[in-house]
């Protein structure tokens, strides 16, 4: 008799293919800022088709990581003290309030999903497994929107966690102190669940809001 439990091979597209691959390579700058970005070395270095590369550097362009410069090209986004403004101007506004909302809307099922993720950041760091922890940070700043019960904030929260995904690897690169960088976040994570689960919004929002000045100053004085 034929078995039925065959495996189903799921087939990521080209083009997010080679997104994931761009991504990661710019967030964590081993494409340098302001570094050009050729079609023809990145089909070699991806070993993908111009089409998918080029759809993934529209993508990428689109989410502020890639400038396209007129008859001159795509380029890796420069870090620039108004770039880095923007960013950490835009993320406090937003974050702030999700933080704010979240601990007036958040169900005991948000609570107990944002402490489990909290502990996932802190095991993840104690074993400094990078991918791990990345993958929690992700996860816990969705899961803080979600919370929030706004859609709206929702997608704004995903849209700019890149940005300063990379930004906080510039920081951790030119100061050195990776194990620092973050500490400096499981702290403001576990302050902005506990304030969560006691309903305290201004607590929850200026928890997040100071870490974001904090870091936007640490960069402004690396640049």
């Amino acid at each position: 008799m034929a078995s039925n439990n065959a495996t189903t091979t799921v087939r990521i597209p080209l083009s997010d293919q080679a997104y994931n691959l761009l991504l990661r390579r710019i967030i964590r700058l081993e494409l340098a800022p302001g570094a050009p970005l050729l079609e023809k070395e990145l089909m070699e270095l991806l070993s993908i088709g111009r089409t998918p590369i080029r759809e993934s550097l529209q993508r990428l362009a689109t989410e502020g990581l890639v400038n396209h410069l007129p008859n001159r090209g795509m380029f890796v986004a420069e870090i620039s003290a108004n770039s880095v403004r923007s960013i950490y101007e835009f993320r406090s506004l937003i974050e702030g309030q999700t933080a704010r909302l979240a601990a007036i809307r958040a169900t005991a099922t948000d609570i107990k999903h944002l402490e489990i993720l909290n502990d996932r950041l802190t095991n993840s760091t104690d074993d400094k497994e990078l991918d791990e922890y990345i993958a929690c940070d992700r996860d816990f700043h969705n899961a803080l929107a979600q919370a929030s019960g706004n859609r709206y904030l929702q997608s704004a929260v995903s849209e700019i966690f890149n940005l300063h995904l990379r930004l906080w690897f510039f920081i951790s690169r030119e100061s050195n102190n990776l194990e620092s960088s973050t500490g400096a976040h499981d702290k403001m994570t576990t302050c902005v669940v506990a304030a969560i689960r006691n309903r305290s919004a201004d607590d929850a929002e200026r928890a997040i809001t100071s870490y974001i000045s904090k870091r936007h100053k640490e960069l402004i004085e690396l640049l």
